[in-house]
């Protein structure tokens, strides 16, 4: 995985080099690079794939304190990337919110960019969806280390974070789950019991 220093902070990202027709590949929330692996050894053959991790969740750098990390915001850190690694006639693929970010960045004129491919993605007034949407959202300013503290949960692999509300069973009675603390587990004090 290469990195980038960008205005907001530290970026990785995949790129598979050569000189085919170049796309771009934008994940969602609480996803990585690694969503687009499968299609990206399929595309690779004949395509430039570049497919960066954005600060949604699943990034393993902490942006830096002022970053703007708001939708429109991060949409303009990948104009930037665009620049910065000057890649040109773009195919731009958003999936889930890397649809939206796509959107965001149509409607900004992005001039790098020749074409667009909206998979599954966010739209309309469902921006973020629901609740869960814009909760997650938030965590994009939250520093990578917290997300460690909930991979028990997730399985250990980024964009499978279960988020589940205060309250809900996530594991077994006895396993050291603490009710009302959703999807983190940790150790209950000494002889105190749940």
């Amino acid at each position: 995985m290469r990195q980038i220093e960008l205005s907001a902070g530290t970026i990785e990202y995949s790129d598979t080099s050569g000189n085919g027709p170049v796309l771009v590949l934008l994940h969602g929330l609480m996803m990585d690079a690694s969503l687009w692996d499968g299609p990206i050894a399929e595309l690779s053959a004949d395509h430039r794939c570049v497919a960066p991790t954005l600060p949604l969740g699943a990034h393993r750098h902490a942006m830096h304190a002022d970053a703007d990390l708001s939708l429109p915001g991060i949409a303009r850190l990948v104009a930037e990337l665009l620049d910065r690694l000057d890649l040109q006639d773009v195919t731009l693929v958003g999936n889930d919110t890397g649809g939206a970010l796509v959107q965001l960045l149509m409607g900004d004129g992005a001039a790098r960019v020749a074409r667009v491919v909206l998979v599954s993605c966010d739209a309309f007034d469902n921006f973020p969806p629901g609740l869960t949407g814009k909760t997650l959202v938030l965590t994009g300013k939250l520093p990578p280390a917290m997300f460690g503290l909930c991979q028990g949960v997730s399985g250990g692999r980024p964009g499978n974070a279960a988020i589940t509300p205060p309250g809900a069973a996530v594991s077994p009675p006895g396993s050291g789950a603490r009710p009302g603390r959703g999807g983190c587990r940790s150790r209950p004090a000494a002889g105190r019991a749940w």
